[in-house]
């Protein structure tokens, strides 16, 4: 993979003092809004979350000896399994915590075995007509998120259709016109807009910033929940059962995630992340953080495409500003007030950026396709393609038991490298 010489910061480039948090709290607004969505959906702590996500893509950065601008935020795969061991345990959260636990054990275990027998096989298994429609699976498989949240809907608020509108239009002219520093703080500034117009239209909910200061607490430490007992904060203990073992077949969607998400950062940056500094390396650090975040009582990280969409989008993929997003998110997880702040983001705001972060991901999809010049006049690329992106965006679902289910990229995933294995190489005449 050749260098990428269009980055505005490379990986080790350090910004300037008086840019750096701007360009940190950026990637803090991209990930904000689906980093607290998860506990909420599964009834753990926001702070919480927040609070591992930063200590997460900390140890991450550790482990990958910052080498890789990787942010880790709540993941979406594990809900509904995560629901479903809370509700089968009385609304208890130890067999969910422990499962979660377990997962992140399995990304080392399977980071150490890549380790053992090297990475040439991911080449092999992963062959560009497989990488790009995964890469573009993942961007469009976010689109109707990014939609719903625009408003733009059948019977949708013509108001919040207007917000995400001039958010979306803001953003993109910030990105193609502006000269500077502007020029590389894109989403700040559309969110910033986005936000007053949402206010000027009435659709901004202050409830959060009134609940916090109705009480008063302006500095709190998150409200964890341990494995062991410390002080005033709640308690789960290790549970290993039936709710328990039902979240880890999950893990297979995940490390297909974690593999696609690293491949189009890789190609975005022009660097090889799968070898240099290695999935053994990446799936070890995001296994770790994952592990220590359910031992504080919050959701599985994983890599966050809107972090990437970012990047891909600034030319800034400085790992002194990932690392300073993820101390900021720290920061935000113990002052109630600055997080209720964000909060208040109406969806629309989120939903105009959004449409911009997960079309470049999709985008560099077909990037990677025209790079390495897939021949789609040779039948078996034509097939492995579409099957892969009709399954990945139609929404099939694939039940393993009865309570786990492969969906969305992880089965586009298998289905290709099947193909991919399957179908004969020799050109079609």
């Amino acid at each position: 993979m050749k260098e990428n010489n269009e980055m505005i910061l490379d990986v080790r480039d350090k910004p300037e003092v008086s840019k750096w948090f701007f360009l940190s709290f950026q990637h803090v607004f991209a990930m904000f809004g689906a980093t607290i969505l998860v506990p909420i959906l599964t009834g753990f702590p926001v702070s919480v979350a927040l609070f591992a996500s930063g200590l997460g893509t900390i140890i991450y950065s550790f482990i990958t000896q910052f080498k890789v601008p990787v942010y880790l935020g709540s993941s979406f795969a594990y809900i509904a399994a995560v629901q479903i061991a809370i509700k089968a345990m009385g609304g208890a959260k130890d067999a969910a915590l422990s499962g979660l636990f377990l997962v992140g054990l399995i990304y080392v275990c399977v980071g150490l075995i890549i380790k053992v027998i090297g990475k040439k096989w991911v080449d092999k298994l992963l062959p560009p007509i497989v990488i790009g429609p995964m890469i573009a699976v993942i961007g469009l498989g976010l689109a109707s998120s990014a939609i719903s949240n625009a408003g733009l809907v059948q019977k949708g608020d013509p108001r919040a259709m207007a917000v995400a509108f001039i958010t979306f239009v803001v953003t993109a002219l910030i990105s193609t016109k502006a000269k500077g520093f502007f020029k590389i703080i894109p989403f700040l500034c559309g969110i910033i807009i986005g936000y007053v117009v949402a206010i000027c239209f009435g659709i901004v909910d202050f409830t959060p910033i009134q609940q916090v200061i109705q009480s008063g607490r302006w500095v709190a430490l998150p409200e964890f929940l341990l494995p062991f007992k410390l002080g005033h904060f709640e308690q789960w203990h290790f549970y290993f059962g039936p709710e328990t073992i039902a979240i880890l077949p999950v893990v297979l969607v995940t490390i297909s995630e974690h593999i696609g998400d690293h491949t189009v950062l890789s190609k975005i940056v022009g660097k090889n992340f799968l070898k240099d500094p290695g999935l053994d390396k990446t799936l070890m650090g995001d296994g770790i953080a994952t592990s220590v975040s359910a031992l504080l009582g919050g959701p599985a990280n994983t890599t966050y495409g809107e972090n990437t969409g970012v990047i891909g989008m600034t030319k800034v993929a400085s790992i002194y500003v990932t690392i300073g997003a993820a101390c900021i998110a720290i920061v935000l997880s113990m002052f109630p007030l600055v997080s209720a702040l964000i909060q208040t983001i109406p969806n629309p705001v989120l939903g105009g950026m959004s449409i911009l972060l997960y079309g470049v991901i999709a985008s560099n999809g077909l990037r990677v396709l025209i790079d390495h010049q897939v021949d789609f006049g040779e039948q078996r690329n034509l097939i492995i393609a579409s099957a892969m992106l009709v399954i990945g965006i139609g929404g099939a679902i694939l039940p393993i038991g009865g309570l786990v289910t492969l969906s969305g990229t992880a089965l586009s995933a298998v289905v290709g490298i099947l193909l991919n294995f399957i179908l004969p190489k020799k050109r079609n005449k």
